[in-house]
Order: structure tokens, then C-alpha cells, then sequence
């Protein structure tokens, strides 16, 4: 029988999926004046775009 090696994943995928959402979310609240709103979505997207990237690098060297 033939095994085959399946490649590391990170589950980075996650990551950016909430990132979209969160910016989707400020650019809402920008359009309808929430600037709070709108900054800690932004704030947060960009956090989890950074966590996407260092994973998404990481698995990429493993």
C-alpha cells in the first residue's frame, strides 16, 4: 500500500476569512458615520490579516 505525505496546514484560512468580515464591518460603519465602530473593526482586521501572513509563512518554511 502507498501512503502519501499530506502537507502542513495551519488552519490560517480562518484568519483571513474574519479579517474580510471585519473589514466589510468598518468600511459599513465608516459609510454610515460610526467612526469607533469603524476603527476597532479596522484595528482587528488588521490583526488578523498580520496572524494570516506570519502562519501563512511559517507552513510555507515547514
Amino acid at each position: 500500500m502507498l501512503e502519501y505525505a499530506t502537507p502542513l496546514q495551519m488552519g490560517g484560512g480562518g484568519f483571513l476569512y474574519w479579517a474580510i468580515i471585519f473589514f466589510v464591518l468598518a468600511i459599513v460603519a465608516a459609510a454610515v458615520g460610526a467612526r469607533g465602530i469603524a476603527g476597532i473593526s479596522m484595528e482587528i482586521a488588521r490583526i488578523f490579516v498580520l496572524i494570516f501572513i506570519i502562519l501563512a509563512i511559517v507552513a510555507l518554511l515547514l
